[in-house]
């Protein structure tokens, strides 16, 4: 048992009346369960109020938070944290309730449609040691005048290891105490259920239908940035900071993103549907360094995310297997034939929304010469198998497609890993066709093509069947 905290300031003890926001936490060393709500009226806390059933430590921590807030700015209120608490470091975990509680509902506030006097610039914080930097380099350039904001993103509740992904609570933290540490205010926005709608359901549709999506671009590209970017509006931010490696280059009055100088970890792939005119408003800090370079900053800096793993790339499966995530989101892996393009049967398979075009490895068929997925057939559950010549094709067509320069020649990465290709573009809109100056094999319908103009990205699309 822990010993009884000093006496506490209840006078905060209850609940707002009609709250304009509230936030809920649970956990730490007791098993707490707290609430904050709150009354706002033009940006400010008029009203704070907890309710606990918590031990002492976690009640005074919510006492000691609630009495800061009050009479607050929203984002003064999100300068608060562990230290605000008075928390003995062996209470560390009981304050963290309070502090995740207070922090929800300050993340509530601006879901419900909080809107601030401006701020210089937003910057996206994920918990790792890329976002701690480009955090660092914001604070230099605009000072105080600056707040983090974090996602917190759906994770699959069987995932062996939810520390993996970039939005797990742990990473959530790292990241405010990375803005508290630089006196900074730091905003957490629970977006769970529109990205499981958003980009999870979509990723498990797209296996469904025997295509291979590519989740890091719909998140990247699309659902993540577009909330920044609102969030940005609403504390009226001109500009919003990430720590991607990437760049914006100026072509033709055009933002456009661009390669960063790391090739290792360029990033500009996962940026291809960016807008231009989002694009204006965003700043790369980490385009022109090398990974190795940004360690060596935060370790220079004595961040806590210097020594940060990173996170897998499909963040939300938490480091488990996409088929296994696949099977509990009710995707049928019955077992069906492998055949070859004849239509002969070379074997069985477990499931055909467990291959993609291209895969050699688990196809479980013995041949003459080594064979690889060609395509998969969802509505036979058949799985089209062929020698690696057959998959070569110089044509890809695309849907979904936004161009934002419109050349003749381009050069096309149709992976993240894989080689950009030189390539004609044809068509008009959203259907596009590209014609390859060799061969490419194991082109995966559902997969994006990004298109690159010496170095820039100038449109992409998703590839067809």
């Amino acid at each position: 048992m822990l010993p009884d905290a000093p006496a506490i300031d209840l006078a905060r003890l209850g609940v707002v009346g009609r709250p304009d926001a509230e936030g809920r936490a649970g956990g730490g060393l007791c098993d707490d369960r707290v609430r904050f709500t709150l009354g706002i009226e033009r940006g400010e806390l008029r009203e704070v109020r907890f309710a606990a059933d918590a031990c002492p430590a976690t009640v005074a921590a919510c006492a000691a938070l609630a009495a800061g807030a009050e009479g607050a700015s929203l984002l003064g209120a999100a300068r608060l944290g562990v230290a605000a608490t008075g928390a003995a470091p062996d209470r560390r975990r009981c304050a963290d309730v309070a502090v995740d509680a207070l922090h929800a509902a300050i993340g509530d506030a601006f879901l419900r449609g909080a809107r601030l006097d401006g701020v210089a610039a937003a910057v996206a914080m994920s918990g790792g040691v890329d976002s701690a930097v480009a955090l660092h380099e914001a604070a230099k350039a605009h000072g105080a005048d600056v707040v983090g904001v974090t996602l917190q993103l759906w994770i699959d509740p069987a995932a062996p290891d939810a520390e993996r992904a970039c939005c797990a609570p742990s990473a959530v933290r790292r990241a405010r105490e990375a803005c508290h540490a630089l006196g900074l205010a730091h905003v957490a926005l629970d977006l769970r259920a529109g990205f499981r709608e958003s980009v999870v359901e979509g990723f498990v549709a797209a296996y469904r239908g025997g295509h291979t999506p590519n989740p890091c671009v719909a998140c990247n590209g699309g659902f993540r940035l577009d909330a920044l970017v609102r969030f940005a509006d609403q504390v009226g931010a001109p500009r919003l900071v990430t720590g991607h490696y990437a760049r914006i280059v100026e072509r033709d009055g055009l933002a456009l993103v661009a390669r960063g100088v790391d090739a290792a970890k360029d990033q500009s792939y996962m940026l291809g549907r960016v807008r231009p005119e989002l694009a204006a408003r965003l700043a790369f800090p980490l385009g022109e360094r090398t990974k190795p370079d940004t360690r060596a900053r935060a370790l220079a800096l004595g961040l806590a995310a210097a020594h940060a793993r990173e996170s897998q790339e499909v963040c939300f499966l938490g480091g488990g297997d996409y088929r296994d995530f696949l099977r509990r989101q009710g995707v049928p892996f019955a077992a069906g034939d492998v055949e070859d393009e004849a239509g002969n049967v070379l074997g069985r398979h477990a499931g055909a929304a467990g291959f993609t075009p291209g895969q050699r490895r688990g196809i479980g068929v013995a041949t003459a010469a080594p064979s690889y997925v060609l395509r998969v057939e969802p509505a036979r559950n058949a799985v089209i198998v062929a020698p690696r010549a057959r998959l070569a094709t110089r044509r890809v067509r695309l849907v979904d497609a936004v161009v934002h320069v419109e050349l003749a020649e381009v050069a096309a990465k149709l992976r993240y890993r894989s080689p950009a290709v030189p390539a004609r573009l044809a068509g008009r809109g959203a259907e596009r066709t590209l014609d390859l100056s060799c061969d490419v094999s194991g082109v995966a319908p559902g997969q994006t093509a990004v298109l690159y103009d010496d170095g820039c990205v100038v449109g992409a699309g998703t590839i067809g069947a």
